[in-house]
């Protein structure tokens, strides 16, 4: 990759954090560092490591990570880290680079893009939540709002600042096109990748997350439960479904709607009902091969607004996914368009449970062969590659 200046990546969250943004930034930093200069600007304690031949440089931002729950808190470290980042970037960014963030925090990016603008740098962001639309999806914010407003209104100048836009969805370009400083030329559509091999995975009694059930069908739900999930579907559905011997839910995760599960659990006392703690990574395969389908429980007004990552990997194992969200999202769009499960609308848990009983009673191998085929669409390579080729486009414009 021939450019005059270097990738500037910056992330609040990077490896040792376990989240997916981590893994995926970290990812696109070391893919791209084969090919260029590659500074890394971390948010995260411990991910500074010594400067190694052909990988990122990674430089530490002083950053206060309250507990997701503690909403005030959070907010006031999340702008002092934007306010420390503001200035690593204008003193680190220099004319003719080329530099990558995401949304989070959402204040990011407003810093971002001025920094990148000051200092004659092109810039991309990877757009894998959009604000203020995901914390009014989430019912942190009204509509209509002082804050949303005041948010809406700073997202323009942003988006004409900003020399690309990554989407992970499709139907994120349609609420972006909102935008007065938006235009069809400066989005590109790169989704994220699957990060376990491709191939059915065979549905084994023996399986350790399985082996404790007696029931003949499984119903999983597995990942991060935010405050755009809504877990109270998935358990008023088994809820509904109590009596039926043959389905049992296997529940894991993580976050606050996790937390929300646990409590409704240890109140109802659900028999159908098993709740195990975050997989890690070493599992993670052996326990989403355990059950013969999965759930994705969105809330209202997702479409646009976010795309669960875990999507990828649970086609890349071949199996049906459930998804709570409106038809027109992404991974609904998947989902009908390949016949790779089904669509329930959100916030209706007899919908659901009806849709659980005819997944039960319909095993079709050739569902489960769909997903895995159609999972090659959602490869690290294929993704690398148009990252690296819109790093290449932007550097050969050069500096404004």
């Amino acid at each position: 990759m021939q450019k005059p200046g270097k990738v500037v990546i910056v992330s609040q969250h990077y490896p040792p954090d376990p989240s997916t943004t981590a893994a995926i930034m970290a990812a696109i930093s070391d893919r791209v560092a084969r090919e260029a200069d590659v500074l890394v600007l971390s948010g995260t304690t411990g991910s500074a490591i010594p400067v190694q031949a052909g990988k990122p440089e990674i430089v530490e931002v002083k950053n206060w990570m309250p507990g997701k729950s503690a909403l005030g808190k959070r907010a006031m470290a999340e702008l002092l880290f934007t306010v420390r980042m503001f200035f690593v970037l204008l003193a680190r960014l220099r004319r003719g680079d080329v530099t990558l963030t995401v949304p989070a925090p959402f204040m990011l990016p407003y810093a971002f893009a001025a920094a990148a603008k000051l200092k004659g740098a092109r810039s991309v962001l990877i757009m894998h939540d959009l604000y203020p639309d995901v914390l009014v999806m989430a019912g942190l914010l009204k509509p209509q709002s002082i804050v949303a407003k005041t948010m809406r209104a700073l997202n323009a100048p942003m988006f004409r600042a900003l020399d690309a836009v990554v989407i992970i969805g499709r139907d994120t370009e349609k609420l972006l096109l909102r935008y007065r400083g938006m235009s069809r030329d400066k989005i590109r559509f790169i989704p994220n990748w699957a990060t376990l091999r491709r191939g059915v995975r065979a549905i084994d009694p023996d399986n350790p997350y399985r082996r404790s059930l007696s029931a003949r069908f499984v119903v999983g739900l597995s990942g991060n439960l935010g405050f755009t999930h809504d877990p109270v579907i998935v358990f008023e559905a088994a809820r509904l479904l109590r009596d039926d011997k043959d389905i049992h839910f296997l529940l894991s995760g993580w976050g606050i709607g996790f937390d929300q599960l646990k409590a409704m659990l240890a109140e109802a006392k659900l028999p159908n009902v098993t709740l195990v703690d975050r997989v890690e990574d070493e599992q993670l395969e052996a326990f989403l091969s355990a059950a013969d389908v999965w759930i994705i429980p969105y809330r209202r007004n997702v479409a646009g607004v976010s795309v669960p990552s875990r999507f990828y990997n649970l086609l890349a194992i071949g199996r049906p996914v459930i998804l709570v969200s409106e038809a027109d999202a992404e991974a609904a769009l998947t989902v009908t368009e390949h016949e790779v499960g089904w669509v329930v609308e959100p916030g209706k848990a007899d919908e659901l449970a009806r849709t659980v009983s005819r997944a039960a009673g319909s095993m079709e191998p050739q569902r489960a062969e769909r997903a895995a085929e159609i999972s090659k669409r959602f490869d690290f390579e294929i993704a690398m590659a148009d990252y690296c080729g819109l790093i290449r486009e932007l550097s050969r414009k050069g500096p404004d």
